[in-house]
């Protein structure tokens, strides 16, 4: 039985929305719902980056165009994005703590949107992700990227998790998975 639900599919098909959309039904219905997802940052209209956003509204960059790491730190770039691990760290390490902390009856959603390669350059992220995948009050809502290149170590190891349904988004089938993404994730809930 599944018990966690990841939205996998190519980028820009619409995995960040869905989630979205996913997490304002599920807190309609009484469902704890914490976590974070990803946002393009635009200037001009051109990509310049991303943000991360909690679902309580705190937003710092995850990574920009030409960014400097801090003195002493190891550049983390994927592409021409610089990754700010520490912005990322900040702003994320809390959130899945909170959901790992799990107070109260019944099970709670943590979003964790996304586990890809800028996300995985930090340790302690990789750690907190592990940690949540195996507590029991805890379902997480997230997203990995399609496999591409090297394999991502904990992206294949969460879908080959058994307690994990993965859906495969696509600009087909993006319009008809709300219900179905949402069902498998309050049946997760029983």
């Amino acid at each position: 039985m599944a018990r966690h639900v990841f939205l996998t599919g190519s980028p820009g098909v619409g995995k960040t929305t869905l989630i979205q959309k996913a997490s304002e039904v599920l807190k309609s219905s009484g469902v704890p719902v914490d976590g974070f997802y990803t946002e393009e940052v635009r200037q001009g209209g051109r990509r310049i980056g991303f943000d991360v956003v909690t679902l309580s509204g705190t937003r710092g960059p995850l990574s920009r165009v030409g960014l400097q790491p801090p003195p002493g730190k190891r550049e983390c770039r994927v592409g021409q994005y610089v990754v700010d691990l520490t912005s990322f760290e900040q702003l994320v390490l809390p959130v899945l703590r909170n959901a790992n902390s799990n107070s109260g009856p019944g099970q709670r959603v943590c979003i964790i949107d996304e586990i890809g390669k800028m996300e995985l350059f930090s340790q302690p992220f990789i750690h907190a992700v592990r940690q949540t995948l195996s507590i029991p009050g805890t379902i997480i809502l997230g997203t990995i990227p399609v496999p591409k290149g090297k394999p991502l170590a904990l992206v294949e190891e969460i879908r080959n998790r058994n307690d994990v349904k993965v859906f495969n988004v696509t600009k087909e089938n993006r319009n008809h998975l709300l219900p179905d993404i949402v069902t498998c994730v309050q049946s997760s809930r029983k």
